[in-house]
């Protein structure tokens, strides 16, 4: 069989909840799981700008692909790359409609496709003995999807953020209540999950967001993108960058190693043939000083623009042979 585009029967529908414009950039930082009151209240997941996230509208191009077998029957597990991180994307055994679509993109994956997919997807996450959040999405509908709707996902989902941005930036201003959110100009669908962000979450810079939006409309315009090394963690208001230096590790020879040296050096050591698994690699950085964020961006900005490393298994990584 030769690499066709996927001929999926249904196209993407958004209905029910709405399905939320993000970047997996903004989502990926998000850490505030909101659950309804009600037995049968949906869930949400609400990001640090405010977006109250049932359903979110993703798309990218499938970075890695992973079918499992487990006591409750088969699951697919895939990444999308978009041009600020990676979407995590699962069809659960719970879901056997979609397991026909999620076989053929595995099969295309495992035949070496590359291909866009956009995916309709409900927010989940589990949080860690530590605290830690990790974010990620059960596929609801997906499709391939050609170069110029991606574009145009890129566009909507930037005007999007840019609207998020705009709220948080009237936000940080306002009294933080209700009347006093709409009285300083907020739109109404975002009143409620700014309250929860801004009760949750410390002060930022929303200009690390912007970024997010500049790279997206380069990209929707065919320009070329590179993905920005980003720190995503919340710079405080009125604080200095320099200030707070990342802390370097010393290598073997007495200089400082870099958070992508260390990255490659914890993979080379510990890979016995099956590569070393994500969660290995981040504690590794953090015992030598670094946060969970930037060594999620560094081994993201690792795989998806140096090529130094590759997740052949879905969250396990090996260096890239050269």
């Amino acid at each position: 069989m030769g690499g066709g585009p996927l001929t999926f029967s249904n196209p993407i529908r958004v209905g029910r909840q709405s399905a939320i414009r993000v970047f997996a950039h903004e989502y990926r930082d998000a850490t505030l799981p909101e659950q309804g009151s009600g037995e049968y209240d949906p869930g949400f997941m609400v990001t640090r700008l405010g977006a109250k996230i049932n359903r979110a509208l993703i798309a990218g191009t499938i970075d890695s692909s992973e079918r499992r077998e487990s006591e409750s029957g088969q699951s697919f597990r895939f990444n999308l790359i978009d041009v600020t991180g990676t979407h995590r994307v699962e069809v659960s055994p719970f879901n056997p409609e979609l397991h026909p679509e999620a076989e053929e993109i595995h099969a295309r994956f495992e035949r070496g496709d590359r291909f866009i997919m956009m995916v309709v997807g409900k927010q989940r996450s589990f949080t860690t003995e530590d605290g830690g959040v990790f974010t990620s999405y059960n596929a609801q509908e997906m499709r391939e999807i050609d170069s110029q709707t991606y574009a145009e996902w890129l566009a909507e989902t930037a005007d999007a953020t840019l609207r998020r941005i705009d709220a948080y930036e009237k936000a940080l201003n306002a009294e933080q209540s209700m009347a006093g959110f709409r009285g300083a100009g907020i739109p109404e669908d975002l009143v409620d999950g700014m309250l929860l962000s801004r009760a949750h979450y410390p002060d930022f810079e929303s200009e690390v967001y912007m970024l997010d939006v500049l790279q997206a409309l380069n990209a929707a315009l065919g320009r070329s993108v590179e993905i920005v090394n980003r720190s995503p963690e919340p710079v405080p208001l009125g604080t200095v960058a320099e200030e707070s230096p990342p802390k370097d590790t010393v290598s073997e020879n007495g200089s400082a190693m870099s958070l992508d040296d260390l990255i490659i050096s914890t993979i080379a050591a510990g890979d016995r043939g099956e590569g070393v698994d994500y969660d290995a690699i981040i504690r590794e950085c953090s015992v030598q000083g670094h946060s969970r964020q930037d060594a999620e961006d560094a081994i993201d900005s690792l795989r998806a623009v140096g090529g130094r490393i590759s997740e052949h298994k879905f969250g396990w990584f090996r260096l890239t042979e050269v």
